[in-house]
């Protein structure tokens, strides 16, 4: 069905399961752990991350994101994780972008030393900069664009261009745009990873992620998958099947919702600086503009000393929730210095940019005059 459908269609009817004796027009659920196994060679497990709702989930997103195939797993760090695990092994490089979402960067800190795996973080906005970290034992190339708390943007065709250069693989944390609004595979990235906790499910209530490329790559992540056993239950499948159905009308409308909201604080004389790729003083806006089909729902800003405390601004609020996550139909706003990037020492955060007064707002699918009136009061009460 993918060829030459739109992705609101692919959203509602790729991958769905069609069960001749009864034509429900929604994917029955395999709650079943244990299958039959004779006279087929099919060997059915949810370990084995084959069954037929996690297969339905895998073939909507592979469709979205155009790529081969795919892998869903129990939340996004198992993505992330057993991805990486799976192709690196002892005395191989990987070059990361800087600025990672504060628990990528904490399991590569942590966790790579202890298999022997070497890594760097380097600027990926300047591609020069970012060429000088390649060693001759680089094995993969990651980046994640928009950036979370910042918004920056990563070139993502120079990035390959500069990988195919040196032989190496390169993988992307695509979930702040969503497969509605970037599409990394048909400009030449090998991996593509969403946090399917955020805009996958969109309703706050699903812990999952996925990854995305070619058949030869996905069989070799499911093989050390199969052995860490980071797989989702058909009961969450459906759910997160459910909610993709929706996706492309979500992202529509929170993108719309959010460009709104960045012009109105970039105005405020309470907010010192505005983090959005859509507006035109965005440092890489016209890459924004070259890779993107939407700015994307998620923005952050940083309060000047007139708004007071953070704390006080974030209890000042009405509609938009103080609340940890993104992604959902609810607006949620949060300070990365004490949530997502709070493993980060100090240092790491000011290295950063990421300051106490920064605030990373998730913008939701509600009317967005009300949600401006509510900054606005937070910010002049």
């Amino acid at each position: 069905m993918s060829q030459n459908k739109s992705k609101e269609t692919l959203c509602v009817h790729e991958g769905t399961l069609h069960n001749t004796n009864q034509p429900g027009v929604n994917s029955p659920i395999y709650t079943s752990t244990a299958f039959g196994y004779l006279d087929t060679e099919a060997r059915t497990y949810p370990r084995y991350f084959n069954t037929p709702n996690q297969d339905s989930i895998v073939k909507k997103l592979v469709a979205l994101e155009s790529g081969e195939d795919g892998v869903v797993f129990s939340s996004g760090m198992a993505a992330i994780s057993t991805t990486l695990l799976a192709l690196l092994q002892q005395g191989d490089h990987v070059l990361f972008q800087r600025d990672l979402y504060g628990g990528t960067q904490h399991f590569i800190t942590n966790d790579f030393p202890r298999f022997g795996i070497e890594y760097s973080f380097s600027d990926a906005t300047n591609i020069a900069m970012f060429e000088e970290a390649i060693q001759f034992n680089t094995k993969l190339i990651y980046i994640e664009t928009p950036s979370n708390p910042l918004l920056r943007l990563t070139d993502i065709q120079k990035v390959v261009a500069l990988a195919k250069q040196y032989g190496v693989m390169t993988m992307i944390d695509n979930t702040f745009a969503s497969p509605i609004n970037q599409n990394p595979i048909p400009m030449g990235v090998d991996v593509v990873m969403h946090s399917g906790t955020k805009y996958l499910g969109g309703h706050s209530d699903i812990c999952c992620g996925v990854i995305i490329g070619s058949r030869e790559v996905m069989t070799q992540v499911k093989g050390t998958a199969t052995h860490f056993g980071g797989s989702l239950n058909a009961n969450t499948c459906y759910l997160l099947e459910r909610s993709l159905k929706t996706l492309a009308l979500r992202v529509k409308q929170q993108t719309q919702n959010a460009h709104q909201i960045a012009a109105f604080l970039e105005k405020a004389p309470q907010v010192k600086k505005v983090h959005y790729p859509g507006l035109e003083s965005h440092p890489q806006h016209d890459i924004a503009k070259a890779q993107m089909h939407g700015f994307g729902g998620m923005l952050s800003f940083e309060l000047n000393e007139s708004a007071g405390s953070a704390q006080d601004f974030l209890r000042k609020l009405k509609i938009v929730r103080p609340a940890m996550s993104l992604g959902g139909i609810e607006s949620v706003i949060c300070e990365p210095a004490t949530t997502s990037h709070a493993k980060l020492t100090p240092e790491q955060r000011q290295d950063a940019g990421i300051s106490d007064a920064l605030m990373r707002m998730s913008v939701g699918i509600e009317e967005v005059q009300d949600l401006i009136g509510d900054l606005e009061q937070a910010l002049s009460s």
